[in-house]
């Protein structure tokens, strides 16, 4: 929907309403439907439609891939029919192979998505809806309040002290006020006041705006779409990565090598050069995107059933990577929920319990209450604990005006009329209050200069903070008028405070412990005085606290911060913004960082972290912003994820080390032994069956049990460790393979086909039963392997062994083979395990992960 020659913004809003066919009081639902089929989903993502053939085609998008299909297609014409066929049989059977297990991950992880989605509020039928954002429309009159994502681009028609966040987009660091009106049409992006933004969040106040565009057509898409914007590397994916260019550098050097050599000794072109390719399919882990896809699949399921929800599937890797942890106090360390233990005079005298309002104490709790009963705007558990604490009859108070809360203020003030009196009672963060103050209330009545006072003011307040208190300041002021705004809150008289606690959750000081043993470091960021950290740490058990405040974390250069962070458990008195840096300064450090939040003001430490983590209940811009969504605010359902996620990444590991190990030992003897003998060690259609038989059993790593050791410890990628254990197991199955090689040529004697048949059977049975051996670092008689793998594995070999005995043998090239060398097999296979037992206890004993 546009305007025929203005921009919305330049329009006055009843033509705006008109150029979008809507009302103030939203669509109906059928108009709606109908809008979202024209319109398509609120979404800057490609259609689901295309995704199932885009996911096929990309099993066969490698560069090997596609010149072997064109090699085999151009064999085809040339002379060789029923190899080329064999050929491109296989490599599209793997290609379906790894479809079916990808498809089926993607599935899985779309149905566990939908439990965490984000949610609009928007007017349907005149009633007010809660809807997933990808359902929101052109025309659609939204509701928004402080923590709400905007789910797209829209025009104010209304507000209330509205004040959003578009650094997302602008770049803008400070938010930004918004206010219904209308602009001149060429007012640049970062200055449409009456304008809003897809992909900002509202930080105080609330509004009524009308929807005007969605998906790629606002802003925020087309800057998506001209940039082909993607979320950065995680540490699982960088990892991946460089896996990647080093088996790419690895397969390169040995195909030009074997296809020069088989050239220089006179073997023919093609058949030299689909050997070649046929040894780079065998070397390269074709299966590994579909592994992985499995395994981080069938860990979001397990996650799940803990109460923990993946939104973006490689934190799960990053999540068992994590080595360091931080958390604010509330809800995480503590119940999370929050009570007023007394309210407090400016002598330190508490309130009585009797209802009569006649002590300056009582009068602290009236005015609190009467600013947490009568607020509209960001919904806390503050407010609710002060309603929840007692009760007054405030029918006598008149609400006239109200500036909500924000985090810049940290105060939310709201103005009374009572009877012929106008009245301002501010609450919020005690310095914050007390800046706006310029005098004191005594227990008296009588009203003395707050200069002499603000020592003593601090003090009292840093007393009730050594008790584990979170303090809270009141204040008052007489107005005059019936409307007031945030320059109104000066010359205020300050009343008193309000003391609020919040217990250390049961059994947290063993989850901490838990998590340590584990590996991860718990760090606490909050914004709570240090008195109230100090508190909560000694309570919840976490050793010798070592504390740094916001106003010293200002003063530090990033340097600095970089190696203090890793000494300091506990940051207090953290303003919002140093939340990110705290993080930033984390990572830079060598940490895998993970940070809970749930509030407005963690959005950019969650996107800053290694795993962003929130909870269910958090508001729309932490839960949108996070990678991994609790169904609830407890610890133990984090400690069970980073189980799962440790499993998760040691199956995957798993599945490395057998595919490069064993196809590198197997691609590097038959590369070697070619030169050496007058006919090929194997056909190009020979290697890709033997590929294709050994990635079966690796399909079913997902299943596999873990051994403790491997979950006790995060773990991380070490392209050294996967080097030395390519070369050195490679090179162990290489010794094996030419044991084969001699037995067959120098003790059977055989002919091409026998030696190609025997060779196929030792390579696949051998292949498939190290797996066995490889995927613990304990003995094999120790560790067990799941059902799946071990039935698999077994049924691979048996597979192998019988296949030369059936018809389909002379269509393959392969030859029945003598009883003789079955028994000659069965000896190199039961020695090469028993070698690889000691040459893993070895290796593990002297090279560490």
């Amino acid at each position: 929907m546009n305007p025929q020659n203005s921009p919305f913004w330049s329009l006055p809003t009843d033509r705006v309403l008109q150029e979008t066919h809507s009302t103030i009081a939203g669509l109906s639902g059928q108009d709606a439907k109908q809008r979202l089929s024209e319109y398509g989903a609120n979404s800057l993502k490609q259609k689901r439609k295309s995704s199932a053939l885009m996911l096929l085609l990309n099993q066969f998008k490698s560069p090997i891939i596609l010149i072997l299909i064109f090699a085999a297609v151009l064999s085809i014409f040339l002379k060789d029919a029923a190899d080329a066929i064999i050929i491109l049989t296989i490599v599209l059977i793997s290609g379906l192979l790894g479809f079916w297990q990808e498809r089926g991950a993607s599935n899985a992880v779309d149905k566990l998505l939908a439990l965490v989605q984000v949610k609009a509020t928007v007017l349907r039928d005149g009633q007010s809806q809660e809807i997933p954002n990808e359902s929101v429309v052109p025309g659609d009159i939204v509701v928004l309040c402080a923590g709400k994502n905007i789910p797209g681009d829209c025009l104010v028609l209304e507000s209330q002290d509205l004040s959003v966040d578009e650094a997302a987009l602008t770049g803008e660091t400070y938010p930004v006020d918004k206010i219904s009106g209308v602009l001149p049409a060429e007012t640049e992006l970062g200055k449409r006041t009456n304008y809003l933004y897809m992909g900002t969040n509202v930080i105080s106040g609330t509004a009524k705006a009308v929807v005007v565009h969605t998906g790629k057509k606002t802003e925020f898409g087309k800057v998506s779409e001209r940039l082909k914007l993607r979320p950065p590397e995680t540490e699982f994916e960088h990892g991946l990565s460089k896996f990647g260019y080093f088996l790419m550098e690895v397969t390169l050097i040995l195909v030009v090598l074997i296809f020069v050599a088989n050239v220089f000794l006179h073997r023919p072109v093609l058949e030299s050069f689909m050997f070649s390719l046929a040894l780079a399919v065998g070397l390269t882990p074709q299966l590994l995107p579909a592994i992985v896809s499995v395994n981080l699949a069938r860990g979001a399921k397990k996650m799940a059933k803990k109460g923990a929800i993946v939104k973006h599937l490689p934190a799960i890797e990053n999540f068992g990577s994590m080595n360091v942890f931080c958390t604010d106090k509330t809800g995480t360390l503590t119940e999370g929920e929050v009570k007023i233990h007394s309210a407090v005079d400016v002598d330190g005298k508490e309130s009585v319990s009797d209802g009569v309002d006649s002590t300056q104490a009582n009068r602290v709790l009236l005015y609190a209450y009467l600013n947490a009963a009568s607020e509209s705007g960001y919904v806390n558990p503050i407010d609710k604990a002060i309603r929840e604490y007692k009760t007054f009859d405030i029918s006598a108070y008149q609400k006239l005006d109200e500036v909500p809360y924000d985090f810049n203020r940290k105060r939310l003030s709201i103005l009374f009329k009572k009877e012929s009196t106008h009245l301002i009672v501010t609450k919020g963060a005690l310095k914050n209050i007390l800046d706006v103050c310029s005098k004191v209330e005594t227990p008296d009545g009588k009203t003395i200069d707050i200069v002499d006072e603000r020592e003593k003011l601090y003090q009292e307040a840093e007393e009730l903070g050594s008790k584990g208190f979170r303090v809270l300041g009141v204040a008052a002021r007489d107005f005059n008028r019936d409307s007031f705004s945030k320059d109104d809150e000066t010359n205020m008289t300050f009343m008193g405070y309000l003391a609020l606690f919040d217990p250390p959750k049961a059994g947290i000081a063993e989850t901490l412990k838990e998590l340590e043993l584990m590996g991860v470091t718990p760090k606490m960021i909050t914004g709570d005085s240090k008195a109230v950290a100090i508190s909560i740490i000694q309570q919840v058990g976490l050793p010798e606290p070592k504390i740094l405040t916001g106003s010293e974390l200002d003063k530090l250069s990033d340097e600095a911060l970089i190696h203090r962070v890793q000494h300091t458990n506990v940051f207090a008195e953290v303003e919002p913004n140093q939340k990110e840096r705290i993080i930033i300064a984390l990572k830079k450090a060598g940490n895998v960082v993970g940070y809970l939040g749930d509030g407005i003001n963690d959005a950019s430490a969650l996107h800053a972290a290694d795993v962003g983590i929130s909870v269910e209940s958090a508001v729309d811009v932490a839960k949108e912003a996070a990678d991994i969504v609790l169904m609830e605010k407890d610890l133990n359902v984090l400690l069970a994820g980073i189980k799962e996620g440790r499993i998760t990444f040691a199956n995957t590991l798993k599945y490395v080390f057998m595919a490069t190990s064993a196809n590198f030992g197997n691609m590097f003897s038959m590369a070697g032994i070619s030169l050496f003998i007058p006919f090929l060690p194997l056909l190009p259609s020979q290697i890709l069956l033997t590929n294709l038989f050994t990635d079966f059993p690796e399909l079913t790593i997902a299943t596999d049990r873990v051994d403790r050791e491997q979950i006790n410890q995060p773990h991380r990628w070490n392209m050294g460790f996967i080097r030395n254990f390519m070369l050195v197991f490679g090179l162990l199955s290489s010794v094996f393979d030419y044991l084969t090689f001699g037995a067959l040529l120098l003790v059977l004697h055989a002919d091409p086909a026998q030696f190609r048949t025997g060779w196929f059977m030792e390579s696949v049975i051998s292949a498939s039963i190290i797996v066995l051996s490889i995927r613990t670092h304990q003995s094999i008689l120790h560790s067990k392997p799941s059902r799946a793998l071990f039935s698999t594995t077994i049924a691979i070999a048996g597979i192998a062994l019988f296949l030369p005995y059936t018809p389909l043998a002379s269509l393959l090239g392969f030859q029945a083979l003598p009883i003789e060398f079955l028994l000659l097999l069965a000896a190199i296979v039961g020695l090469y395990i028993l070698c690889a037992e000691n040459v893993k206890r070895v290796f593990y004993s002297r090279v560490k992960f």
